[in-house]
């Protein structure tokens, strides 16, 4: 690696430079952040299929994440060393992660982007643009009410729930309009984290500025007394919110510590929402360079897979490759090893972990798509436990690479790089979606279920039973499925890791999300609203000397 691509950052300008972009097609924020103008996001420059996009994905992962960031930034670095034109499209990072048990989302050591502090923290405004629009309609619809109700709200039906951006456990159900008749109607609400906001899906899936419009104003708020469903546009309330996220909804430029571009925008997350940056971003990414490299959260079964069945499917994306991160510490995991003793060796324990790894390389070929299996090495993994992967991947069929991207950054990513272009498409074979929007709801998740997780089958609460019966009613059922589970097993059960078999998942909840555009779909315990640990890193974050330390 070379030290003075770490210690003097590109001026984005120049960034955008390698990009075909000039000075007039950026909005700058400083010296190392910018968002580029409308007229350079939309102008396109080159020939369709001409680029191949590579989709980093991962295995089940332990609570702090197996570095699928932090490998989509070697990736992207090594490229560059090679000489390709490559360009990285990346979520931003929310803050409940940060202040929470994770950290930051701006990848790690040698393989990060900068300004880290900035990008993990406020930005370029993004999140709050998208927390002021949501939480504008939740009060718009609340003074409605208020004043006459001429539309007919049921209070006890709003579903428009409000949101902000910090982990907070107290919020997940409350009662507003307390204190009497001046202050509002009382009823039972309560609060999202903002990157499950409807509206930050609608802003990542969103095509321009009139697809936003047409979303906002179909979003779905509530019920009337008599049963029928309001919406945004109803309210007027579509044109203040679009106000809101007009500059929101341009991509913000930034580099790698290497100097690479990354076009960083959108934060929904993947085992709540359906966990892919925007669409603008990736579109750009493609018509600026010849490889595009993005990634979805948490493990193939739920952001990679929603990548595919509902990002893919609205934009006509394809990939070209699907690079799966594994480590040998989550292998452990799933092998049965406790999670303060994963960086003991333990190669016996790797090689009983290994059917996870393997139902993620299914999946991966259920799509159709080429998988490159990214063993992401620690400093604590042996040669020995290291090469109980390799040769699985061996019998597998599937190339494998090491990476080192945390400790050397592009050049610990060049093997694995070449994998990856000696494997890709060079003309991408059309993906196989798991199902097709227009089938029956319940033949979607099933579909998801069992292909995506192993499961036996699916079974419903009396409360997922109606909310079937009301989509059906008014034609929300030609939408796809987001499920919302949780991303530490195949399973809707946290406890059961590995390769779960003879289980079934709980749908306890199916909430129409209108403007995005899909269902979602809550199996098992899972929240929209994440509580913090009971030591969470927030403690940990300071000011010293002017500089944020402790934002990992």
């Amino acid at each position: 690696m070379r030290e003075h691509e770490i210690r003097a950052p590109r001026a984005i300008e120049d960034v955008a430079a390698e990009l075909g972009l000039g000075p007039d097609d950026l909005m700058l924020f400083g010296r190392q952040m910018a968002k580029v103008e409308p007229h350079a996001v939309y102008r396109g420059r080159r020939r369709a299929g001409q680029a191949r996009l590579i989709l980093v994905s991962g295995i089940t992962p332990t609570a702090a994440g197996e570095g699928k960031t932090t490998i989509a930034i070697g990736l992207a670095d090594a490229f560059r060393l090679l000489g390709k034109s490559v360009c990285l499209a990346l979520r931003e990072p929310s803050l409940g992660p940060c202040f929470g048990i994770k950290g930051g989302g701006t990848g790690g050591g040698a393989a990060s982007l900068v300004p880290a502090d900035r990008i993990n923290l406020h930005f370029t405004g993004d999140f709050h643009a998208v927390t002021a629009a949501h939480n504008l309609l939740a009060a718009m619809v609340d003074n409605h009410v208020y004043f006459s109700n001429p539309l007919g709200i049921d209070p006890r039906r709003i579903t428009w729930k409000r949101v902000m951006d910090v982990n907070d456990r107290s919020l997940r159900f409350i009662v507003t309009g307390l204190g009497g008749a001046a202050h509002g109607v009382p009823r039972e609400a309560g609060f999202d984290i903002t990157a499950a906001s409807e509206v930050m899906a609608m802003l990542c899936l969103a095509r321009d500025a009139e697809d936003l419009r047409a979303r906002l104003a179909r979003t779905l708020v509530g019920f009337t007394y008599s049963g029928e469903p309001v919406f945004a546009d109803q309210l007027k309330a579509t044109g203040a919110m679009l106000a809101l996220l007009r500059d929101a909804l341009l991509p913000n430029l930034v580099q790698t510590r290497e100097g690479t571009p990354v076009l960083v925008h959108g934060g929904p997350f993947a085992n709540i929402a359906h966990g892919c940056n925007s669409i603008i971003a990736t579109q750009l990414a493609l018509d600026c360079a010849d490889w595009a490299i993005t990634e979805a959260g948490f493990a193939f079964d739920l952001g990679a897979e929603k990548f595919f069945d509902i990002k893919c499917v609205t934009a006509g994306f394809d990939t070209a490759a699907v690079v799966l991160v594994a480590t040998v510490r989550a292998l452990k995991l799933h092998g049965g090893v406790a999670p303060e003793d994963v960086a003991r060796p333990n190669p016996a324990a790797v090689a009983k972990g290994l059917p996870n790894l393997d139902k993620h390389v299914e999946n991966i070929r259920r799509f159709g798509e080429p998988p490159v299996v990214a063993i992401n090495r620690f400093a604590t993994d042996t040669e020995e436990e290291v090469e109980v992967v390799r040769r699985r991947c061996g019998y597998l069929g599937v190339p494998v690479a090491v990476a080192q991207p945390f400790s050397r950054g592009g050049e610990g990513c060049t093997t694995l790089a070449q994998t990856v272009m000696a494997h890709a498409e060079k003309q991408s074979k059309p993906f196989r979606p798991l199902y097709d929007w227009s089938e029956p709801v319940q033949t979607k998740i099933l579909k998801v279920a069992q292909s995506m997780y192993g499961a036996r089958g699916v079974v419903y609460t009396k409360e997922a039973e109606r909310d079937l019966q009301l989509i059906a009613r008014y034609g929300f059922d030609k939408l796809p499925v987001c499920l919302a589970k949780t991303p530490t097993s195949l399973s809707d059960d946290p406890k059961r890791l590995g390769r779960p078999t003879d289980f079934d998942v709980t749908v306890r909840a199916i909430q129409p999300a209108t403007g995005a555009g899909f269902l979602v779909v809550l199996l098992g315990d899972i929240l929209r609203m994440p509580g913090l640990p009971r030591e969470p890193l927030a403690t940990q974050i300071d000011v010293r000397d002017g500089q944020i330390v402790g934002l990992s």
